[in-house]
C-alpha cells in the first residue's frame, strides 16, 4: 500500500496561486515602466537587499565577472537567456 507522506496543490489552489503571481508580477512591470530606474532600485533593496551606487558595470567589472566562472557557468547562463529571450518572443 502506497502511502504518501506529501501531497501537491489541488488545480484550484494551484490556479489561484497562479492568478496571483501573475497579478503580482504585472504590478511591478507596471511599477518599473511608470517609476523607471527608482523603481528597480526599490525592488532590488527588497527583494535582493542590493543597493549599488550604479547599476551599470564598467567594461572591467564584466570581464572580471566572466573570468571568475567556470564554462559550465558560462553555458549554463547562454542556455538561460536564450530560453527567457524564446518566452519572451512567444509571449508576444
Amino acid at each position: 500500500m502506497i502511502r504518501y507522506l506529501k501531497h501537491g496543490k489541488d488545480v484550484q489552489v494551484r490556479s489561484e496561486d497562479d492568478v496571483k503571481v501573475r497579478s503580482t508580477v504585472e504590478g511591478i512591470i507596471k511599477d518599473i515602466e511608470a517609476r523607471g530606474d527608482v523603481a528597480v532600485r526599490d525592488y532590488s533593496r527588497k527583494f535582493d537587499n542590493w543597493d549599488p551606487s550604479d547599476f551599470r558595470l564598467s567594461q572591467g567589472e564584466i570581464e572580471a565577472a566572466m573570468k571568475s566562472l567556470s564554462a559550465r557557468e558560462i553555458e549554463d547562463i547562454t542556455f538561460a537567456q536564450k530560453q527567457v529571450r524564446n518566452f519572451a518572443q512567444i509571449q508576444r
